[in-house]
């Protein structure tokens, strides 16, 4: 088993922790919503396959009004018509971001979120996926767990 990063430097995972903080407040303050900030993590978390911060964030993401049928089509969202314009542009911003470096197609899509959101939301949402993709490394590299719930989101013991 590995060394759990956030276990083995305690003050390193206080500082991402502060971090996450700081750009969740600076995220908002700039219009993006809970509900774009929890669709980025959510697709993040399934293109680096952190099945610990997929299952935290997905659950955030139903909290923040996202509805089952948008989280259990994400991975299809630009084959549906599920998604509104702010959430597609969110949704490129955290495929661009997370799958580095950015491409010819990504880049176009990252041209078309700005538009979309206007600069200091799409620099938000930035930010964000820059967050949840260090999460999530910290997550895999750690191994952290994902604990059973029941159909209510209430850990099974």
């Amino acid at each position: 088993m590995r060394p759990a990063v956030d276990k083995v430097m305690p003050e390193a995972w206080q500082a991402a922790q502060a971090f996450s903080a700081a750009i969740r407040d600076a995220a908002a303050a700039r219009g993006l919503s809970a509900r774009e900030a929890e669709l980025i993590k959510v697709r993040a978390s399934q293109l680096n396959a952190c099945a610990f911060c997929l299952d935290l964030h997905s659950r955030q993401a139903r909290q923040a009004g996202v509805g089952r049928q948008q989280l259990d089509l994400l991975p299809a969202w630009r084959e549906t018509g599920l998604f509104d314009d702010r959430e597609r542009a969110v949704l490129a911003v955290a495929e661009a971001a997370t799958a580095l470096p950015v491409t010819d197609e990504a880049a176009a899509d990252l041209l078309g979120a700005r538009a979309v959101l206007g600069e200091e939301a799409f620099v938000a949402a930035e930010w964000v996926a820059v967050t949840i993709n260090a999460f999530n490394r910290i997550s895999i590299l750690s191994e952290h767990p994902v604990r059973p719930r029941d159909g209510d989101g209430r850990l099974v013991r």
